[in-house]
Parts: C-alpha cells; structure tokens; sequence
C-alpha cells in the first residue's frame, strides 16, 4: 500500500485532503494512484402478510462443490511481515475468491461493491488491506456498520485476531450493554469501529463520538444496512463523516432496486462479484406445514422431540411470540434458549454459546438471528411464523446447511 497517508483518530493528525463526500470526486495523485486513505402472541400494529407458501416449499439440490484455488497465497502478497505472521497464526494460507479479487481494488482506495455468498471470506477481504495500511502508513480510522449485534462482535473478534501481537485497537458499538461503559471506553482513540446503527447513532447524539474521525466507511451486510428499516439512521451516520478516503459495501445478496441509494455510498466503484448476488437456498429441503393457531406450539413441541431435529433455530415474528414459544418447550422438557432485542447482549452471547456447545436443542429467535450467525451443524430452521419479505426467509434457511451440507427447513402455514 502506498505510505502517503494522514490519519484520523483524536489526537493523530488529520487528513487536508479526502477523496469525497457523497459522490464527490476522487483525489488521486500522480499517475492515477490514491494520494492517502486517513486524512411478540401479540403482533405488532402493521398488517401481517406472509409470503406465498409455495415460495417456502422446494427439494434440495445437492450443491456441487466447486472448490476455488486461489492464484496466490498469502506469502505472496505485498503484506507486512507482521500481518503475514498474524494471518499463518490464524491457520490461513490461501485466500478466497473475494478476498483475492478485491485486494487490489481496495489497496488502490477504490470504492467497492463485493458480492460473494456467506462463509466465504467476506470480512477478511476488507480487513486484511486495512490492517495492512494500518501497519504502513500514517493512522487513520475505519468504520465498520453492521446490521446486527452479533455481526459486529464477529467483525471486531476477526480484527483482534488478525492484530495479534500488534498495538491497534477496536471497539465495538451495540446495543444491549451499558451505554456507559461505552461512553467511558470512548475517551480513547480506537483504529477500527464496529457499530450497529441504532447505538451508533445514540453516541453520536450525546457527542460522545466524532465521527468525522473516521475516513473509511464499510457496511457489511448492505442489503440489510439499506433496507428500509437501516437506510435512514445508515445515511445519516454516514453524512456526519463528512469526506470519506474509500466506502465499500459487501453482502451476499444484492438488491437491484437499491442501486440509487447504493450510488449515493459510492464514487466510480469497482463491483467484485464472486456470486450472482441473488438469494437462494437451492440445497436447503424447504416444507410447509399447515398447522392451525391453536396447534402450532404441539405440532413444534412434537417436532422437536423427533432424534433427527439435534439442533434447531426457531423463528417467530415478534419478541413476544419468541418468549412464549421459548417458555412453551422449556416447560414441555425441551432445553429452549431465547435472542431478540429485548435481551442484553450478555444474555444472548450466553444463549449463542449454549446452543453451539449442544447444552440447548432450541434457539428461539427473532430476524436478529437471521444474519450474522456462524453456527455449524444447526441441522433444522423452523419457522413458526413465515416471513413477511422472501429474501428474510433466505436468510433465515441459510442459518442450515452450512459448509455445503444439505439443511432442513420446515415452516408453519396457517390451515
């Protein structure tokens, strides 16, 4: 990466030249190259309408493993020793096709869109520049917006372990924790940011957090960060940076009707599509049970008493349906957890790491769950309630059949 750099952060020097604000133009210096990077029973009031159940029903189609061999390894690249250490500690030698084709684009501090399915190095391939920029220029600082608590803690582990023995710090924003704690934390400066927006944007009101600090701007998860329900704080967050060196978006769907709002993130983008972008669940065996009301919570209870169901994500609409149906297979002698947004975030990190240890065969939950959870071997997602939006229910299946093994995904229709 080119060594000509300033820095953000509060007490580093800041940068008199970004490459841009909101479609602005890029600054570039000779040649082309980039001058510097761091200068609930009850359901809410809206009309429940789920989607078609004949979009929930499809056999498996064993997925065929296309394996990608990488042209390069790590050794190869043009990283700092230290970062190369960091990355053969963590036991990774090649890099995914995402991360090997967005390398250069990001070193060149284009902005980029990266399309590549889940599992498949995403973080990685914004990290690892980033880290590597970090290690050889001035400093500056990166923030990272994720749509869910639990996403962003997985971003923040994945930087701490790619800084091993390193001096650079991170911080992670969420709800669900004193936001005290993090208002103390605050007086520091941190090299990487991890936020929801919801939490972001509280810190920012109480101006506990400088957000023109910051001159990378990444969303993870930009589907997700665009929908409706994010686009608005998301947009915000990110006019308050003001001048921004590089934003890059990844995701493993893309959303055509969001490209306006996609264009106003990006200047002259590099797209970097290692998947077609469309949601999909071809190797997941989707069924549809018509269960009327009163029988849905015998009908799981006896599903889930089946031995083949060994680890089963549960999804209902509401926070409260999630703590009734929870309350319901505990009490039928069903070892049941819960995560919704209710929950602290202490309670569910606990929660996640009871289900992945096999101490819980149910997790019950609301769409928080359905992305950012890297949980293998959930053999069964039940959907006790269907989604309202098709690409929810992708990512809700999704949480099964990981790795390429087929998964099982049941839902409950209405009779």
């Amino acid at each position: 990466m080119s060594n000509n750099r300033s820095g953000g952060g509060n007490s580093r020097p800041n940068s008199s030249r970004r490459k841009k604000s909101n479609g602005g133009g890029a600054n570039r210096g000779r040649g082309g190259r980039p001058d510097r990077r761091g200068s609930g029973g009850g359901r809410s009031k809206h009309n429940y309408k789920p989607i078609a159940a004949e979009l929930m029903v499809h056999e498996a189609v064993p997925m065929k493993k296309v394996e990608y061999i990488s042209k390069t390894v790590y050794d190869d690249w043009d990283l700092h020793p230290k970062l190369k250490i960091a990355i053969r500690n963590a036991g990774w030698t090649r890099p995914t096709q995402i991360q090997e084709e967005a390398f250069s684009a990001i070193v060149d501090l284009r902005d980029v869109m990266g399309i590549a399915t889940t599992g498949t190095g995403k973080t990685g391939a914004f990290l690892i520049p980033v880290i590597d920029a970090l290690l050889k220029d001035e400093p500056f600082q990166t923030l990272v917006l994720a749509p869910t608590r639990e996403l962003a803690l997985q971003i923040e582990q994945e930087f701490i372990t790619l800084t091993k023995g390193m001096t650079f710090t991170s911080i992670t924003l969420i709800g669900g924790r004193n936001i005290n704690t993090d208002i103390q934390k605050l007086r520091r400066d941190y090299d990487l940011v991890v936020a929801t927006p919801g939490r972001l944007k509280d810190l920012h009101g109480q101006k506990k957090i400088d957000l023109k600090e910051a001159s990378v701007l990444i969303l993870d998860e930009f589907d997700r960060m665009l929908d409706m329900g994010f686009q608005k704080d998301v947009i915000y967050l990110a006019d308050q940076m003001g001048e921004r060196d590089q934003t890059m978006l990844f995701s493993a769907t893309l959303d055509k009707t969001q490209k306006k709002i996609i264009d106003h993130f990006l200047d002259d983008p590099v797209t970097v599509a290692v998947s077609s972008g469309e949601a999909s669940a071809e190797h997941i065996n989707q069924t549809v049970r018509y269960v009327s009301g009163d029988e849905k919570f015998n009908e799981l209870i006896s599903l889930l008493k089946e031995p083949e169901l060994k680890r089963v994500l549960v999804f209902a609409e509401t926070k409260h349906r999630v703590k009734k149906i929870t309350k319901k297979l505990n009490q039928a002698g069903i070892s049941a957890d819960e995560i919704h947004g209710n929950k602290s975030q202490n309670y569910r990190q606990k929660a996640l790491k009871a289900f992945k240890h096999g101490k819980v065969k149910a997790l019950c939950a609301t769409d928080v769950a359905a992305r950012g959870l890297d949980i293998d071997d959930i053999t069964h997602v039940i959907n006790f309630e269907a989604p309202t939006d098709y690409d929810v229910y992708i990512h809700r299946v999704g949480r099964t059949g990981r790795a390429g093994k087929t998964g099982e995904a049941i839902t409950f229709v209405d009779a």
